[in-house]
């Protein structure tokens, strides 16, 4: 996930704290906080603290995983109703000729497909 520059400014806020308590000296401070500044990611963030006790900045605290289970019915079936579409077009002009109730198959395929994702 990409940081912020409230972010990177509570990064660098927390490096401040460990000059202040010894645990860094200037020059370390400085190679550190240019590379915080230049930071993109939470990635490029977590290697500069590796060796440091708490303070870290709060984008480094573990964030809660998102539940799985959402996620994978619309991956799975996601691609059901365009599908349904496709074939109650390929019917409408082909075998059904001309009878509109075959653009009712991707509705009854995205009811179907979202009550058992549920």
């Amino acid at each position: 996930m990409r940081l912020s520059d409230a972010e990177r400014d509570e990064a660098i806020e927390a490096l401040s704290e460990h000059v202040r308590t010894g645990r860094l000296d200037i020059d370390e401070y400085g190679t550190r906080s240019a590379k915080v500044t230049a930071a993109k990611t939470r990635g490029d963030l977590a290697p500069l603290f590796a060796d440091l006790p708490e303070p870290h900045p709060s984008v480094l605290r573990a964030a809660p995983a998102p539940a799985a289970r959402s996620v994978a019915p619309v991956r799975r079936f996601g691609a059901a109703v365009p599908i349904a579409a496709i074939v109650a077009l390929m019917l409408y002009f082909t075998v059904a000729r001309g009878l509109w109730l075959v653009f009712l198959l991707p509705v009854v395929v995205a009811l179907a497909f979202g009550a058992r994702s549920r």
